[in-house]
């Protein structure tokens, strides 16, 4: 213990980094359009050839289709090319001595600890993500240490530089998180223009069969399995994307908690796969930071709970909006407008 916490120190960029975390309030469409280029889809075609044998294990031991885990590779680290150069011990201590989260990274500390114990770890080389997470695919210590999995067979679990141990340490990870072998994740769909608003947002669920019965088509292929639980989910309301988030996308939210970057990381997997190019229609105008600011401040005063007044649209806030745009009457599609604002 001694010599793991020996170099230990406190690290400023990383608290600045945990305080300015202003790409997530980019808009779904403007989000998805920066990161999804067609580098990002030429590699990720590129790598799951190079990779096929190893992805078609994951499909079988595991149930996660190879979209889904090329999809985080090129979002977390671009393949592996940006990892990070963070000291993750000095990342993990700033955080876990912060007051702001320390619940979530003090137990990550002790598994950095463990993996040290086991010659897996060097606290002053081992390099990775400001938030404390390690290798092609971002894992945390704990994470690891529950789901590392020696994918290639050289007796070691090395998530920065071998590709098959990321992989198969990923999805590994995703099914202990709940992921349903082998089913869908999130699919775009057309909705007709008279559906009832307030049935959607991941707060509802019906099954794909009666989404059906009320008009929900997909926009390419075919739907879930129609006794399958279901959300239509609107990220820029009603006049924008729409998409069929099945059991599997709430499995996302584990990985990461930001509403914006799961939507894309779970259309991009579909993307990979052959999906066609959103439709991004026409969407309302939204709000400004400070106006989102403003808009969750009106909220928490009518006694909604939006998860903090950061100026980020994430799922608590949405549900807020949606409430009130039932309550006075307007296109309950959860998408916060000037217009809401104005009549809250």
């Amino acid at each position: 213990m001694d010599r793991f916490f020996a170099s230990a120190q406190q690290t400023q960029s990383v608290l600045k980094a945990d305080r300015a975390q202003g790409f997530f309030q980019k808009p779904f469409i403007d989000f998805s359009r920066a990161v999804i280029s067609q580098n990002r889809i030429d590699n990720g075609r590129k790598y799951s050839q190079q990779y096929n044998a190893t992805f078609d294990r994951i499909a079988r031991d595991y149930g996660v289709s190879r979209g889904v885990l090329l999809a985080f590779w090129a979002l977390e680290t671009d393949f592996g090319q940006v990892q990070g150069d963070f000291n993750t011990l000095n990342a993990l201590m700033t955080l876990g001595h912060d007051c702001r989260r320390p619940e979530l990274f003090q137990p990550q500390i002790l598994a950095a600890l463990e993996l040290y114990k086991h010659g897996d770890f060097d606290p002053t080389t081992t390099k990775g993500a400001w938030a404390g997470e390690i290798g092609m695919v971002q894992m945390l210590p704990k994470d690891i240490l529950q789901n590392g999995v020696d994918g290639d067979g050289d007796g070691h679990v090395r998530l920065k530089t071998s590709a098959p141990d990321a992989l198969m340490s990923g999805a590994k990870m995703l099914k202990h998180l709940g992921w349903r072998a082998n089913e869908p994740w999130l699919q775009e769909i057309i909705v007709p223009a008279d559906l009832d608003w307030s049935k959607t947002g991941l707060n509802h669920k019906m099954t794909v069969a009666q989404w059906a019965k009320l008009g929900v088509k997909p926009r390419a292929g075919s739907l879930g399995p129609s006794s399958l639980q279901a959300s239509v989910l609107l990220p820029m309301g009603r006049k924008g994307p729409a998409f069929l988030a099945y059991p599997n996308f709430e499995v996302y939210f584990e990985w990461n908690k930001s509403f914006v970057y799961v939507t894309t990381a779970a259309y991009f997997a579909a993307r990979l796969e052959g999906a066609p190019v959103y439709n991004a229609g026409s969407p309302e105008t939204g709000l400004s930071d400070g106006q989102m600011k403003q808009l969750q401040q009106k909220l928490q005063s009518r006694g909604h709970d939006v998860g903090g007044v950061d100026g980020i649209l994430g799922e608590k806030t949405r549900e807020a909006v949606q409430k009130e745009q039932v309550r006075l009457g307007m296109p309950a599609d959860a998408w916060p407008t000037p217009a809401l604002l104005g009549k809250l």
